[in-house]
């Protein structure tokens, strides 16, 4: 595992994108912009989606990934992670995808909910952290 510094740490915090790299059945890279969300405890990233989309059914295929997440203030300062998807697994009771209705939304449940849809939560272990600009002025 590769920690994120501290001097990047308020990015993981902020109401950003995470822009998520796949590798896609036929070899050719998928990008999806996505809500996310940090783990600062166990160093992960979270993100959820339906379980059908084609981010999750590539890291089913392969968990073999990369996320880049912009400072929305300074696109040039960023986090970039690479590493295997730790799990995809089902977002028992919607927690996750609640949890980011809370952050992006301000809403305790995702409204956009529809009957029978399957979630999955993609748990991101980095093993490698790059970090470009500046530390934030305090």
């Amino acid at each position: 595992m590769n920690n994120v510094p501290d001097s990047h740490q308020d990015i993981l915090e902020t109401k950003g994108t995470a822009f998520l790299a796949t590798i896609g059945p036929k070899g050719a890279p998928n990008v999806t912009p996505t809500w996310y969300l940090w783990d600062p405890d166990a160093q992960q990233l979270l993100i959820s989606t339906t379980a059908g989309r084609q981010k999750s059914l590539n890291l089913k295929r392969d968990p073999r990934l990369a996320v880049c997440i912009a400072d929305p203030e300074n696109p040039h300062r960023y986090v970039e992670m690479r590493g295997p998807a730790k799990t995809v697994k089902p977002d028992e009771g919607h927690r996750v995808v609640n949890a980011l209705a809370r952050k992006y939304m301000g809403l305790d449940e995702f409204p956009r909910e529809m009957m029978g849809e399957g979630r999955v939560v993609i748990r991101i272990d980095p093993q490698r952290v790059i970090c470009y600009g500046a530390a934030k002025a305090r």
